[in-house]
């Protein structure tokens, strides 16, 4: 056999290892992190647990005083989650008004987007600063859900 043939079957023969290296369907991962790390996580968790508010914006939609103010109230949260499910509507009391209001937006930017769609059936609506929930975070895929084309 000659030298280019051989070099030639060599190369193949490489070539191919490398394709099977590369094969998702084989092999394993380990991970290896330090200690600390679950320390830290934890840390975190802990932190989250006792604060679980930030400093953010929601849209004020109802300010009312007087006895049949908190039956409005209750009465606009029902209309407003039917109407605009994204975001969630809170009911506060500040002597002598009961407040509604929605969203949990981190930035104005945000804020200013939902109240140009709220301020069509909601005239009245202002963006205010308040306490937030974090956000919710969406889960990583899992091989169970994750979809591969």
């Amino acid at each position: 056999m000659s030298l280019r043939n051989s070099l030639v079957l060599l190369f193949l023969f490489l070539s191919l290892q490398a394709i099977q290296a590369q094969s998702p369907a084989s092999g394993s991962l380990v991970v290896i992190q330090d200690n600390r790390l679950d320390s830290l996580l934890w840390l975190q968790e802990q932190l989250f647990k006792e604060n679980q508010y930030l400093e953010g914006f929601r849209i004020q939609v109802f300010m009312e005083s007087g006895n049949d103010a908190v039956n409005h109230a209750h009465e606009l949260i029902g209309k407003l989650s039917e109407e605009y499910p994204q975001w969630k509507a809170y009911l506060s009391y500040g002597q002598p008004y009961y407040r509604v209001r929605i969203g949990d937006f981190r930035n104005r930017l945000e804020a200013e987007a939902a109240l140009q769609q709220l301020s069509r059936n909601y005239k009245q609506a202002f963006i205010t600063r308040d306490q937030i929930a974090f956000p919710e975070l969406s889960a990583f895929p899992t091989s169970k859900n994750a979809h591969h084309e």
